[in-house]
């Protein structure tokens, strides 16, 4: 069997245009989640196809000038900007005599560096487990289509039923204790609904500016960098809204196009917060010349998790980036659709405080028949 190569560090970076949109503006993006894993880029290889490869996504001629690049910069990583089948994976290692990380692995491998808490830690875990489950059985079905053969068959079967067992068991016992995590946020949850306080969830792209912009709010301290996936884990924080009275507000993880399933279903409990919100603050980037397209990353995972049906005000941030001027739009009905600010000078922030101040009474005004 082809025993993968070591783990490395400095890295070639494929992404072929398959016409997915802004070609600049993905690879820009590319390059950061490399860096954001603690991978050097080297090189680009890039070209053009109307469809993905069978066998090596890439194609014969391209592996080969992959290959070529990585032995000019002394490579030892492959990283593609897309998802490869485990087939694909493993016939490219096979080519090219090196470790070969795709998309999906490659955003795993930055959450695994960035969860803090148990919580955020035994979520990733869980992603990564049902993510290598896919590769686990697809990898060793050579082995399973064994006739016969002296040390082969039984001992290839006999591995496999193994592997498959204790990752089960793990997932398992991973999946029972994030359902323990999120039946005690649901206490919680049921809790502040009593007391009728806006739940108010940021989302947003990543490195949109969610923490710097909680932080700004609440004063919180919340890490906040210049990189994708600086937060993973939640944080909720009480704010005190002028003429308003208390709200809670919920920082959360960024989302990202084409975020990998197992992310989405290991973080489910964790973004149930952001579907049961009263309040959406969807954070833009505005400086971002792909931002239209980062919002409709944001709509579709907002889509898988059930938050969709929930209100939501758009936080144009970074105008500070873009010169222009804090204020706030409304559509025809009259209700805030925007408010434009920014959260490293402080622009636009008392404006948005008076719009979530407007939210959280027609909140109370709406919750008053209840309690009659």
């Amino acid at each position: 069997m082809f025993e993968r190569p070591a783990t490395g560090e400095k890295a070639i970076l494929v992404q072929l245009d398959l016409g997915e949109g802004d070609f600049a503006e993905r690879l820009e993006e590319f390059r950061l989640l490399v860096t954001s894993a603690g991978a050097q880029p080297l090189a680009v290889v890039s070209g053009r196809r109307q469809r993905p490869d069978p066998a090596t996504f890439a194609g014969k001629g391209k592996v080969g000038e992959i290959g070529d690049a990585a032995r000019l910069h002394d490579a030892d990583l492959i990283v593609f900007n897309h998802e490869l089948a485990p087939g694909q994976q493993r016939n490219l290692e096979r080519e090219l005599g090196m470790r070969v990380v795709d998309r999906s692995s490659l955003i795993l491998d930055i959450f695994a560096l960035r969860a803090k808490s148990h919580e955020g830690k035994l979520q990733v875990e869980l992603a990564q487990l049902q993510h290598l489950a896919t590769r686990l059985v697809r990898g060793w079905t050579h082995l399973e289509r064994q006739k016969g053969g002296i040390g082969l068959r039984g001992p290839g079967e006999k591995q496999l039923e193994t592997d498959r067992r204790l990752l089960g068991k793990r997932v398992a016992l991973l999946k029972e204790r994030l359902k323990l995590l999120g039946r005690q946020r649901q206490v919680r949850r049921r809790a502040r609904t009593r007391g009728e306080v806006l739940a108010v969830s940021l989302v947003g792209y990543t490195n949109a500016g969610k923490s710097t912009l909680f932080n700004a709010l609440t004063k919180a301290g919340s890490y906040a960098a210049d990189q994708l996936f600086a937060t993973l884990d939640t944080t909720s924080r009480r704010l005190f809204i002028e003429g308003a009275g208390q709200i809670v507000i919920s920082d959360t993880v960024g989302f990202i196009r084409d975020l990998p399933h197992a992310l989405v279903a290991a973080f489910h409990a964790t973004l149930e917060e952001t579907a049961q919100a009263d309040l959406l603050l969807h954070v833009v980037d505005s400086a971002s010349p792909d931002r239209d397209q980062q919002m409709a990353a944001v709509g579709a995972v907002l889509e898988e998790i059930g938050a969709s049906p929930v209100p939501q005000v758009v936080v144009w941030n970074k105008i500070d980036a873009t010169g222009v001027e804090p204020g706030v739009e409304r559509d025809e009905y009259g209700n805030i659709a925007r408010v434009r600010v920014s959260a490293r000078t402080g622009a636009g922030l008392a404006l948005l405080r008076d719009a979530l101040a407007d939210v959280a009474r027609s909140h109370a005004r709406q919750a008053e028949p209840a309690d009659a």
